[in-house]
């Protein structure tokens, strides 16, 4: 029975295991938005994942939306991720990188004043992001012109190149979760005309030319794509999202991608329904599902042919040993939500694993 624990070949990468650790967004790049050596231990540490999915890391600069978060467009980021990849590596892992644009979920207090972009001029509401002077609501975004959009596709494809510059297995394309490349997709925060507004069609189209060009770099057997069509964080909403990502899910066929990674719900739950089941009919490919799933949930999943692997989060950022876990059925360590954030090795790096006695 084909279980977390049968290797997988996804595209062109060959994983050992299906129990895959989810980007997860921990603030602990250094100055300049570079990788550090704390990072690289947080990374080594959890090596024996499948694959690590590294975290959003911006594609080009002056799009910040998490203050601390890393970058993969100055020489010293990329020399900062050499040395995480070659921790990685060295643990015997296999790591890509999540390339990402954070769109209307940036802000000028993180950008040098620099008025944050997106396809409609259409503010984030209801929360708030972290920022030097405290909390503040998000802005107006500036609406992107159709003009500069191909540098757009530019910056994820340099980004794909300093990727593979600084040892990466492949990319993840952001294409989830309420920035730039998914604020295109959903029709609610996309109200713009023209080639990349109005029908899916269109409204798709940005994130085509990104998988064009990152293709181009990696060829597509070392990309993947992340979706997210039911999450409504960032004040996301789509009037038909399960269309939309069976849609989605076919189109992506053409690329012949590593893997679609999929997140299934919706963090708040405002949104509902089985968008596993369109996607996993219209998919061909390696599909990763993601959001909530249990062991025991992932591998009947895997078991049933509802999903070739599973992305946890939360689990893996508590337990750099999950897969380990997992296999013994040992208990788990609870994750700390105050030290997600929060600079230094505390909830990081810190957290024991079975060989510690825990």
């Amino acid at each position: 029975m084909t279980d977390l624990f049968t290797p997988l070949q996804a595209g062109d990468l060959a994983l050992p295991n299906r129990v895959l650790m989810a980007p997860l967004t921990r603030c602990r790049a250094e100055d300049g938005h570079v990788p550090g050596a704390l990072m690289a231990t947080h990374y080594a540490q959890r090596a024996s994942a499948g694959l690590l999915i590294a975290e959003a890391t911006m594609a080009m600069e002056g799009n910040s939306a998490f203050w601390h978060e890393p970058g993969i467009h100055s020489e010293a980021q990329v020399a900062g991720w050499k040395k995480v990849t070659d921790a990685v590596h060295a643990a015997g892992g296999r790591i890509v990188l999540q390339i990402w644009h954070g769109g209307r979920a940036c802000h000028p207090l993180l950008n040098d004043g620099r008025q944050p972009v997106a396809p409609s001029a259409l503010a984030i509401t209801g929360d708030e992001v972290h920022t030097p002077q405290g909390k503040q609501p998000y802005v107006v975004p500036r609406e992107l012109r159709d003009d500069e959009l191909p540098d757009i596709v530019a910056g994820f494809a340099r980004a794909a190149e300093n990727a593979r510059a600084a040892g990466f297995d492949g990319v993840e394309v952001h294409g989830a979760n309420g920035y730039l490349l998914d604020e295109f997709l959903r029709d609610g925060s996309n109200q713009r005309g023209g080639p990349y507004g109005g029908p899916r069609e269109n409204r798709a189209r940005l994130l085509f030319e990104v998988l064009d060009a990152v293709c181009k770099v990696w060829g597509g057997g070392r990309v993947g794509v992340r979706l997210s069509p039911l999450n409504s964080y960032n004040d996301m909403i789509d009037s038909d999202p399960i269309g939309l990502a069976s849609w989605l899910a076919g189109c992506l066929n053409d690329w012949r991608l590593a893997y679609l990674h999929l997140m299934r719900g919706d963090f708040f739950g405002q949104q509902h329904g089985d968008v596993v089941t369109p996607v996993r009919a219209a998919y061909r490919g390696v599909l990763i599902g993601n959001m909530g799933y249990s062991a025991d949930e992932a591998n009947a999943a895997i078991a049933a042919g509802k999903l070739d692997a599973v992305a946890f989060g939360t689990a893996f950022l508590a337990n750099p040993d999950l897969p380990e876990r997992i296999r013994r059925k040992a208990a788990l360590n609870a994750p700390d939500p105050a030290t997600f954030y929060t600079p230094g090795p505390k909830g990081y790096t810190d957290y024991p694993t079975l060989a510690d006695g825990a």
